[in-house]
């Protein structure tokens, strides 16, 4: 018998005690998804279910026929559900899925010291872990209990901010997180101050002069457009240092004129040109007019360059400094510093990679390695991830739980001791990263177990993973990765994974106990210096598959090294109290991490850093420094493997300013030369120079201005750009002229815009008159100043003057060549192209041979064209040049003035076109498609313009055919050049389209056509208006509506003028079918040539939200009556939808309607009933009408209202006469009367279903003497059935009654049979 067995106890009581739990969470999650969204309310879940009890039942006994070998049969259908469990659970729950919003958090705008709640509404499985942020820092409501308040029921959760201030405004996210994967939704809170500023007063503080301006402006609205904004930076934050541990604040003041009250400017803080957002570590303060910046528990993270950037509509100004963050004393003398920068890499389900930063203080004593702590996000328990210190800086860590978050931190040790812990890492979860983004529905709960007798599918054994390779390998671990099979079957597949010694054929598998389930694995405890081989194997419930092929042999060790030490460290004077160190590179050095600088008073061998944070760069200023002291520097490079070997030291340098200047001092100078013997004599003093801030924002003056190539008619001009280009960047130059013996006032320009080139040909000058020059610098800001004027210069062609002559062979070969006669010994020829020097002559070939110079092209190309001349060095300044312009001289390239291009003509017609610069009338064009050469014809039209050097070919359309390349080949005598384009794959396609319509367009606007095709709105009376504007229209034109395909009568005529057709719908309800036609059709026309229709897609939620906000803006104050009962708060609108969402609130929170309050709809009045009123039920009270935007609030103060109304006794009433329930049969006549009372006479309306009832033959309504009211309903039927209203109303006040009609045929009164 089976319950004398020994596994008839389980059989019964179904489940183990760790099993229990797991059961319980299941089903409590599964029962409360079905009833959270069937609607009704929820249901105690059984602690053990019949179906949990059935599978843990059968697997038992499946286990216990393997391990016994116990012949007793089995029932099938318990065989068939164990087999389809184990399928299920070794290729993951099927119910398992990643979290979703089912409804997301609304987004709000509240005033000051007002309570906000953000909920949401979250399904998945397992249970998410949900996590509320602010600004993207996560929200800790046991730290500010008072503040925040976070709840969690039944899958809806929810953050309650309470008394919210002017801080509270950002975003909010939460988020939630189970082994599936991870979701994220957003809601906004906009705090209001309720302050309204009159009127403002702006203070402009002068920081110099200590002048006070003070001018007080109205709020009048002034538009920015057309202002200048000037921004200065004054109280500037300078070098910075703190310790870990602190905090640090420091800023700039900041002025901009004009002060505008309702401009801001932009404020942002960037760290190492990296834009610095708010967070647990940053705060950042904007009082409005000093921007702020706090790091709040410094780290050697926080530790860089920081910039202010100031931004307005007229531009930016910025000011930058350097913050060093120092070593907080260790608790352990000796001990090292901790390390910096620990991030999270290559998360997945099995391990996450962890990597961190070497510190540059070592205590004393080289550093023995590093231990890695994990902490599970949400809890304050740190573990060690590994027993022994790892040397390489990352280091995977395994052991975590799937689908949970961790944080990461880091110690350093030496034989001292243990450093402080690093800044915590960012939160990862632990994941596969294909989990992220699976989504999968949700299986449905049918709240019963279905066993059959279908025999399982048979599972297939797994293929061979693919592409395994070692992507990290160190002394310590190996990192495997490779791809899935291509056969896996239905189910998911795990993975063993084994290793072998190199040589060998001995394979052990590594995880023998748990199957890995990502394409991931870290090894340890492999021996250093032994060669390995890996494999992997698949497996799944139809057993485990074939290995992968194997990896090369891998050797254990650090494959990284550590890099060589840097090169010659030079130091330089700075300032009083810092030195610019620059350094050589380390050379050959992979992933290097940056490098540590170190100082020592020279003498004293005691070193201490410059930067705790790696910089990258090969130069950096040593700031801290005292004033007058001897320092010598030595620098280390870092990498991951380590840091390496000390540089030699430096050379001692004297810590002094390099020249030291005073502000507004006058000053003058003199250089000496020096050699090997000795130094030379001074030169003259300079001119005197004033101290001072360069503020100015245009350029400064151009200098060194040449002049060359002097004829009688012309000259070349060159210069050189400013030495300060002011705030923008130089985008031309301006050139002067006049007669040397002219007066000041006869400067002039010569070119009208600006040259972006620094020289100049100057063309049209006197033969025999002397000239000067300046030229002027521009940028963005406007024109800087001018520059010192060259010495008089004659223009006249000296005697012996030679031009350079260019030749082309017949072969094609281009020379350039230039003769001097007044050559000396000493004499060279120097080649420039556009000014320059041709220092490498990859293109040219230069040969000369006495007094000749000849300058040869390889291959002459675009690149080519310039400006070439040719100096004689050691004579009477003989130069010529010569502008290299190909077609002059018919070089072999053609130029062309655009490239071959595509454009669409009306009709959907095609043109291809280019232009050549210049081209003869022997040139000669070829048009090719895809390597075949086209002709004139019906397909192509070809134009060519030799006069513009326009080429042109035209299609009338685009077939499939024409999908591939067209080039135009350009012949001139020996010059040639062509132009392709590539019309293939999705451009052809696109092209092709665009034709395709661009006909079907001027085809349609042949006959009738839409100029504004077809569009709704929405009237004050909540009508609907569809309107459409037709051109092109005829006399005999017609316009027929359509909805759903049948045609809508329409008594509109149409105005043949103006051509605009409308339709409207009045006072719309729900369209359930929205899909309304226009179709106008011309007379005695085939409608495929000149017919044309139009549909509209009208959606409902869209088209109902705007109704819903016409009616919210039709309604009226909220106001208050006194009824029988209690209080009554009512508004009326103009047009009542049963769609039409509302809510009440009190005190700003929703109303939960019970039997004392309620809320209802009479006609077009919405009201709130309040019965047997306290003291509790004062206070604001409010009606939301939802638009699917931000809604609509009525607000009324209920504040003893009440009793005023109650003494108004002639107010509107419904005495009585009504009962609340009629049941009548089919076929009868019902007759209703009550007593109506009020002064005046109250105006009565009977309501149906709250809508208006009309009197006829059906339903007879009559109001007699002022004082009854009937109400007569004859021969009664079934659709009489309902809700009836009788409203009264007079100056006074509202009442309403209500009773309900049910009409029941004989055949079906309770107790009788059909």
């Amino acid at each position: 018998m089976l319950h004398n067995s020994p596994l008839s106890h389980e059989f019964q009581s179904g489940l183990s005690d760790t099993e229990d739990a797991c059961a319980k969470e299941s089903a409590g999650y599964l029962a409360r998804r079905d009833l959270f969204a069937s609607g009704v309310e929820s249901e105690r879940i059984e602690h053990k279910s019949h179906r949990t009890v059935m599978r843990e039942s059968a697997e038992r006994i499946s286990l216990s026929k393997r391990v016994s070998g116990d012949p007793s049969p089995v029932p099938k259908h318990i065989t068939h559900y164990c087999c389809c469990e184990y399928h299920k659970r070794l290729n993951e729950d099927s119910l398992m899925h990643t979290p979703e919003f089912v409804i997301k958090p609304r987004s709000h705008t509240v005033w000051e010291k007002q309570c906000v709640r953000l909920h949401c509404t979250i399904s998945g499985w397992p249970e998410p872990r949900v996590v509320w942020y602010k600004n993207n820092v996560s929200i800790d409501p046991m730290a500010t209990p008072e503040k925040y308040k976070v709840e969690s029921s039944y899958s809806v959760h929810s953050l309650e901010i309470n008394k919210c201030d002017f801080d509270d405004t950002a975003q909010y996210r939460v988020s939630a997180m189970n082994s599936k994967g991870e979701t994220s939704a957003f809601a906004s809170v906009v705090v209001k101050s309720r302050l309204i500023m009159e009127s403002y007063t702006s203070i402009l503080y002068f920081h110099k002069t200590k002048l006070n301006l003070m001018c007080v402006c109205t709020a009048a609205p002034c538009l920015e457009y057309g202002v200048t904004f000037e921004t200065h930076l004054v109280e500037k934050f300078g070098v910075s240092f703190g310790r870990e541990g602190e905090t640090l604040s420091f800023g700039c003041s900041v002025i901009i004129y004009p002060s505008l009250q309702r401009f801001q400017p932009e404020i942002e803080w960037y760290r190492d040109d990296k834009l610095l957002v708010p967070s647990k570590w940053v705060q950042m303060h904007w009082s409005g007019d000093r921007a702020t910046l706090t790091l709040s528990h410094l780290n050697k993270e926080d530790e860089g360059l920081y910039t202010l950037r100031v931004i307005t509509k007229s531009g930016f100004e910025t000011h930058s400094a350097y913050v060093f963050v120092r070593d907080a004393d260790a608790e352990v003398a000796g001990a090292p510093g901790a390390p910096l920068d620990v991030h999270s890499l290559d998360a997945n389900k099995d391990y996450v990679i962890v990597t961190w930063k070497q510190p540059a203080v070592d205590g004393g004593s080289p550093i023995l390695g590093y231990f890695v702590d994990r902490c599970e996000v949400g809890m304050t328990h740190w573990a060690q991830c590994n027993d022994t210190p790892v040397k390489f800086a990352r280091f995977p860590v395994t052991g975590l739980v799937e689908g949970r978050s961790y944080v990461f931190r880091v110690r350093a040790v030496n034989k001292a001791g243990m450093s402080h812990p690093s800044r915590v890492s960012e939160p990862v979860a632990a994941m596969d990263p294909a989990d992220r983004t699976r989504k999968g529905p949700s299986a449905p709960w049918t709240g019963q177990i279905i066993v059959t007798e279908e025999e399982p599918v048979e599972g297939v054994v797994p293929g061979r993973p693919c592409d395994l390779s070692v992507i990290e390998a160190t002394k310590n671990y190996v990192v495997l990765s490779w791809k899935p099979p291509g056969e896996k079957g239905h189910e998911g597949v795990m993975y063993y994974v084994e290793k072998c010694v190199s040589g060998t054929d001995s394979w052990q598998r590594v995880n023998t106990e748990i199957p890995v389930k990502s394409p991931r694995f870290a090894l340890f405890d492999l021996a250093e210096g032994k060669s390995y081989r890996f494999r992997v194997r698949c497996c799944n419930s139809a057993g485990v598959g074939e290995p992968s092929e194997p990896t090369e042999a891998t050797t254990v060790g650090d494959k990284l090294d550590i890099p060589s030490a840097p090169g010659r460290v030079v130091p330089t004077r700075n300032t009083d109290t810092s030195v610019v160190v620059s350094w050589e590179a380390s050379r050959d050095a992979k992933e290097l991490v940056g490098y540590y600088i170190e100082s020592s008073v020279a003498g004293s061998n005691t070193w201490e850093p410059c930067n705790n944070k790696p910089v990258k760069g090969t130069r950096f200023i040593c700031h801290g420094l005292t004033t007058d002291e001897t320092y010598v520097f030595r620098v280390r490079a870092v990498n991951a493997a380590g840091i390496s070997e000390f540089s030699q030291e430096s050379e001692a340098i004297k810590v002094k300013a390099a020249i030291e200047l005073k502000e507004n001092m006058l000053y003058q100078f003199q250089v000496r030369a020096a050699n090997m013997a000795g130094v030379g004599i001074p030169s003259l003093p300079s001119e005197t120079f004033k101290c001072e801030e360069w503020t100015i924002a245009v350029p400064g003056p151009p200098h060194d201005l040449q002049v060359q190539e002097i004829r009688k008619d012309s000259l070349v001009l060159l210069w050189k750009p400013p030495v300060y280009q002011g705030r923008d960047p130089i985008n031309g130059y301006y050139i002067d002229i006049k007669e040397a013996e002219a007066d000041f006032e006869m400067w002039r320009g010569v070119n009208e815009k600006a040259t972006d080139k620094t020289f100049m040909k100057i063309k049209d000058l006197k033969e025999g008159e002397s000239y000067v020059f300046r030229v002027r610098a521009q940028n963005k800001a406007g024109v800087g100043k001018v520059s010192d004027s060259t010495e008089p210069v004659e223009a006249v062609t000296k005697p012996g003057t030679t031009e350079i002559v260019v030749n082309v062979d017949d072969d094609g070969v281009i020379s350039l060549n230039f003769e001097c006669s007044n050559l000396t010994a000493d004499s060279k020829f120097v080649w420039s192209k556009n000014y320059v020097e041709m220092a490498e002559l990859e293109r040219m070939t230069i040969e000369t041979k006495g007094s000749k110079s000849k300058a040869i092209f390889k291959t002459p190309s675009e690149e080519d064209l310039g400006i070439y001349s040719c100096f004689v060095t050691h004579t009477d300044g003989f130069i010529d040049l010569f502008h290299f312009y190909i077609h002059d001289h018919k070089f072999p390239i053609i130029p062309l003035k655009t490239e071959l291009a595509v454009e669409l003509l009306e009709k959907g017609r095609v043109r291809f076109w280019l232009q050549a610069e210049k081209i003869s009338a022997n040139g000669k064009v070829e048009y090719v498609f895809n390597d075949n050469v086209v002709h004139q014809g019906e397909k192509y039209k070809m134009n060519f313009d030799k006069n513009t050097g326009i080429i042109e070919m035209f299609m009338e359309s685009l077939g499939k055919e024409d999908e591939g390349t067209f080039t135009f080949q350009l012949q001139d005598g020996k010059a040639t050049n062509q132009s392709s384009l590539v019309l293939i794959g999705d451009v052809f396609k696109q092209l092709q389209k665009e034709s395709e319509f661009q006909k079907k367009e001027w085809i349609r606007k042949q006959g009738p056509h839409f100029v504004e095709y077809l569009g709704y709105e929405v009237t004050p009376e909540c009508c609907v208006r569809l309107k459409c504007k037709v051109a092109n229209m005829k006399k005999d034109s017609v316009a027929l509506w359509y909805k759903d395909g049948r045609e809508i009568k329409v008594n509109e005529k149409l105005d043949f003028s103006e051509g605009v057709l409308t339709l409207e719908i009045a006072q719309v309800s729900s369209i359930s079918q929205s899909y309304p036609d226009i179709e106008n059709m011309v007379n005695n026309i085939p409608a495929d040539k000149y017919g044309l229709h139009k549909h509209l897609n009208i959606k409902e939620r869209y088209l109902m939200n705007q109704v819903f906000s016409v009616i919210a803006n039709s309604s009226t104050p909220l106001k208050i009556q006194s009824t029988e009962e209690g209080i009554r708060l009512y508004t009326f609108v103009s047009y009542y939808n049963d769609e039409l969402h509302v809510t009440w609130h009190h005190k700003d929170a929703a109303i939960a309607f019970t039997e004392r309050i309620k809320s209802g709809v009479v006609g077009e009045q919405l009201w709130l009933q309040i019965s047997e009123p306290t003291e509790k039920d004062k206070g604001k009270y409010a009606i939301e009408f939802f638009d699917g935007k931000g809604g609509l609030r009525r607000t009324v103060e209920l504040a003893g209202q009440g009793e005023e109304t109650c003494s108004k006794p002639n107010r509107a009433r419904v005495a009585g006469g009504l009962p609340d329930v009629v049941t009548i049969q089919e076929g009868k006549c019902l007759n209703l009367t009550c007593n109506i009372w009020g002064e005046p006479v109250p105006e009565v309306t009977w309501l149906k279903n709250e809508r208006e009832m009309v009197s006829n033959d059906h339903y007879i309504l009559k109001f007699e003497s002022g004082k009854f009211a009937s109400f007569t309903i004859t021969s009664i039927n079934t659709s009489d059935s309902g809700k009836y209203s009788i409203l009264v109303k007079n100056k006074y006040g509202t009442e309403s009654g209500d009773f309900t009609v049910s009409v029941f045929i004989p055949d079906e009164e309770p107790g009788k049979k059909k």
